[in-house]
């Protein structure tokens, strides 16, 4: 089950990928079929990312957060340290 991180909700638009991107901000990048769209920030609020988790926007249009499933094996940041 996911958890929600945010109380902004992010008003979809089709033609859009949604993600959270590396500064924690919630950001739209325009799909293969959208020519005409350009990049830009959609939320306001910032999410505060932790190690093992996998960040997304869920369907109702709220960031969630749920924990990574990684079968035993060790993430790629782990091994380089």
């Amino acid at each position: 089950m996911a958890e929600r991180m945010t109380d902004e909700k992010i008003k979809r638009e089709d033609g859009y990928l949604y993600f959270l991107g590396k500064d924690g901000y919630a950001w739209r990048t325009p799909m293969k079929n959208n020519p005409r769209g350009r990049k830009a920030k959609v939320g306001s609020e910032k999410v505060p990312r932790e190690e093992g988790y996998l960040y997304f926007i869920d369907k109702s249009g709220y960031v969630a957060r749920t924990k990574m499933n990684r079968r035993g094996r060790v993430s790629t940041a782990r091994r380089r340290r």
